[in-house]
């Protein structure tokens, strides 16, 4: 018998139902998502897709396609799917790998949770609170780092549970490899290591001070090496936090709610983990959180309360990390999807009302998406809805450039372009981004820029009205005429299309 009551052999079948319960739920996500084309509505999901698609394919491909913001994992996991042109151009190139993160991330919190409760029934609970919140689901589908975050902290709160009751070495390195997917995932990652150190130092039985420094210069390596990529691509080993293209940049000092106000960030934060997580599931999880108190399993619920927590301190102290909901000032939507943060902490709370009640445990769940039962409507998806809102310009300028790129382009006669969302032409208009000249691509960026008198090897030119290309070729004497000027809501940019005139 196992430590959860059960047979080796029963384990192991309700790990392999947990299994595929899982990957059918995010199969069943995918497909409506690629039926509906909703995969790329986020415009980051869009930019970490053409990244992925541009360490092979750009006039520069490999190490340096890689950039200095945003981190390489989710970019790196998308490798063997964008070489597919069928999977890249319909975004399912970015939807396999993610899908594969989200069985991860629900296998291995059902485990954490058997282990925690000594419960089957409160695994289950934990990994159906977890996986049937449409919120997860929609972003367990798209090319976001979300839930590939989520599955590096389920690996590691495992991992810790195993290292803790088996003592085994092995579970110490995989906690290690985990926390470096964290960290070469979100930033969120680096402030886990030195509590995930102290966690696994508590939890050996001897050479306490020996496993803490071993873990902490480990886990280390990973923070280290993206400073030292920053440094080396761009002078700045810090470019990541204050260079041109950082969060901070972004938000350009302009102050937000909760900006150097505790209060104000808490409530902003909270109000997002309730669209996203769902009242009942909070309710539940405070009741569970009381119930495993008492049991004196604390440890795993004060470790998924730190990312909740990073965020709060993010908003108060970063200057670049602002959340808007559309219930408070200024009525938008902007990062409510950092609210899923705080899925896993309710769910495994509500864990422990499993454990304790199990002949309801099977209600817990149905309790925890009761919102979305009475409120089946997508718009009530908070995820989906921040994406479908945010991208009703985006997308449609993407969809009538592509037309139109897509019909007149021969190939080879290269195009340059700027970065970002304007690549999701290219994509959508079924060319090549080694066609293109951007800002990846170095020293013919800079030669096309800044001096496109005597060097213009571009035939078109795309970009948006006052991005940094429409600006630079302001400023030169740039051999191109007007083609098309697509033009949307008043506050979204132009997208504008040139040709080389010849002279």
């Amino acid at each position: 018998m196992t430590s959860s009551g059960v047979s080796p052999r029963s384990s192991l079948r309700v790990a392999a139902i947990v299994v595929c319960a899982l990957a059918l739920l995010v199969t069943a996500a995918a497909w409506l998502c690629f039926k509906n084309g909703w995969i790329l509505y986020y415009g980051d999901a869009e930019s970490h897709l053409n990244i992925s698609r541009g360490l092979i394919d750009s006039r520069t491909p490999g190490y340096v396609q890689l950039g200095t913001v945003w981190l390489p994992v989710l970019h790196l996991i998308c490798l063997p799917f964008v070489s597919s042109d069928e999977l890249w151009w319909n975004g399912l190139a970015g939807t396999l790998p993610v899908a594969v993160c989200f069985i991860i991330t629900g296998t291995c919190f059902y485990l954490a949770a058997r282990e925690t409760y000594q419960s089957v029934a409160a695994g289950l609970v934990v990994v159906a609170c977890f996986a049937l919140n449409p919120n997860v689901l929609y972003l367990a589908a798209i090319p976001m780092t979300e839930l590939v975050f989520l599955a590096g902290v389920a690996v590691v709160l495992l991992a810790v549970l195993r290292y803790r009751s088996a003592q085994r070495t092995r579970w110490m390195a995989v906690a290690i490899v985990a926390s470096w997917i964290l960290s070469l995932t979100r930033y969120d990652g680096w402030f886990l290591i030195p509590f995930i150190g102290v966690w696994l130092a508590a939890s050996a039985r001897r050479a306490k001070w020996l496993v803490l420094i071993a873990f902490g210069i480990a886990a280390s390596l990973a923070p280290a090496w993206w400073i030292a990529h920053n440094w080396l691509e761009t002078g700045n080993a810090l470019d990541f936090y204050n260079g041109p293209y950082s969060p901070r940049a972004i938000q350009g000092g302009k102050p937000y709610p909760g900006y150097r106000d505790w209060l104000q960030a808490a409530h902003y934060y909270f109000t997002a983990c309730k669209l996203c997580t769902g009242p009942a599931l909070i309710a539940l999880g405070i009741l569970g959180v009381f119930l495993a108190w008492r049991r004196a399993l604390w440890q795993p619920l004060l470790f998924l309360l730190l990312t909740p927590l990073f965020y709060v301190w993010s908003i108060h102290s970063s200057g670049g990390t602002p959340i808007f909901v559309p219930s408070l000032w200024p009525f938008s939507y902007y990062n409510t999807r950092y609210g899923i943060a705080a899925l896993p902490l309710c769910a495994f709370a509500a864990g422990a009302i499993g454990a304790r009640a199990r002949r309801f445990a099977l209600a817990v769940p149905v309790i925890a998406i009761l919102p979305w039962i009475i409120h089946p409507a997508k718009e009530n998806w908070i995820c989906w809805k921040e994406s479908q809102v945010n991208s009703v310009d985006r997308r449609a300028w993407t969809q009538d450039a592509a037309q139109f790129m897509h019909t007149i382009y021969v190939p080879r006669q290269a195009i340059l372009a700027s970065a970002g969302d304007v690549t999701g032409v290219f994509r959508k208009a079924h060319i090549p981004l080694r066609e293109t000249i951007n800002i990846g691509n170095g020293p013919l960026w800079f030669a096309a820029t800044r001096r496109p008198d005597l060097y213009h090897p571009g035939t078109w030119l795309v970009r948006q009205r006052g991005d940094l290309l429409d600006r630079l070729l302001a400023r030169a004497q740039a051999p191109y005429r007007p083609v098309l000027s697509i033009s949307t809501r008043k506050y979204s940019p132009d997208l504008l299309i040139d040709k080389r005139s010849l002279r």
